[in-house]
C-alpha cells in the first residue's frame, strides 16, 4: 500500500534529484541474488539532505500514526532502515531497537538490539523493499521474542509481485511513502528518462527474472 499519491510523487521526485535512485537500463545493476535490475535505490542518501530527511520522516511518522497508531515500539531493520526508524521514534516518543540481519558472533549474540518486552507492539520501518525477504525475516525474529508486529512502514519499495506475496503470507502489512510506479512517472514528467527507458523499466518491474536473463550487467 502506498501512503497517498501526492507523498509518493514528491519522495520519488527527491531520490530522482539527489540521486538517490539511479536508472541504467542499459548497464544493469547487479543485486546480490545474481539478478540484473536496470534500478538501484540507496534512500541514505537523504539523510545527508536536512529538507528531504525532515519530509520523509514526517510521512513515515504519518503512515505510523494512521496505519499502526496501537504500535509503542519502533524497530529498525539493519542497517539502512535504523536511521529512519530512529528518527520516528523520537518523533513518536516511543523505545526504539533494531533488529541484526545475522546474531552477533560475541558478546550477547544479540539479534534484536535494545530494550523489548514480550507483548510490546512493534512498528517496523524499512528503508527499502524489494523481495522483502530480509525485511519479512526481522519481523519473524520479533515473532519469536514475543512482540506482536502491527506493521511495517518503508520509504520505497519496487512493488515487485513476489513482495507482495511474501508479505501476505507473513501477515504483515506493508505501507510505503513511495513506489515503483510513482517513481517512473516522475522520472519520466521530469526527463530523466524517456520512453524506451520507461518500457524498459515497465519490463523489468512485470517480469525481473525475464528481463535479468536478456541483460547481462
Amino acid at each position: 500500500m502506498i501512503m497517498n499519491p501526492e507523498t509518493a510523487t514528491k519522495v520519488a521526485l527527491h531520490l530522482l534529484k539527489i540521486n538517490a535512485i539511479k536508472l541504467r537500463p542499459d548497464k544493469p545493476f547487479t543485486w546480490a541474488s545474481g539478478l540484473h535490475s536496470p534500478i538501484y535505490c540507496d534512500n541514505r542518501l537523504t539523510l545527508s539532505y536536512p529538507d528531504i530527511r525532515d519530509f520523509i520522516k514526517r510521512g513515515l511518522v504519518e503512515a505510523v500514526k494512521e496505519n499502526f497508531a496501537s504500535a509503542n515500539l519502533v524497530v529498525g531493520v539493519a542497517t539502512a532502515g535504523i536511521p529512519q526508524g530512529i528518527l520516528v521514534a523520537q518523533e513518536l516518543n516511543l523505545p526504539f531497537a533494531y533488529v541484526r540481519s545475522s546474531a552477533k558472533t560475541h558478546g550477547l549474540t544479540n539479534r534484536i538490539e535494545g530494550h523489548v518486552e514480550k507483548g510490546q507492539n512493534a512498528v517496523v520501518v524499512e528503508d527499502l523493499v524489494s523481495t522483502g525477504k530480509s525485511s519479512l525475516a526481522a519481523v519473524e525474529t520479533l515473532r519469536g521474542a514475543g512482540i506482536e508486529v502491527a506493521g511495517m512502514v518503508s520509504v520505497f519499495t519496487y512493488g515487485l509481485p513476489v513482495a507482495e506475496e511474501n508479505f501476505q503470507k507473513a501477515r504483515c502489512r506493508l505501507v510505503s511513502l513511495s513506489g515503483y510506479s510513482y517513481m517512473m512517472e516522475a522520472a519520466l514528467s521530469h526527463r530523466f528518462i524517456d520512453e524506451s527507458m520507461l518500457r524498459s523499466l515497465y519490463a523489468w518491474r512485470n517480469d525481473p527474472e525475464k528481463w535479468s536473463e536478456t541483460h547481462v550487467a
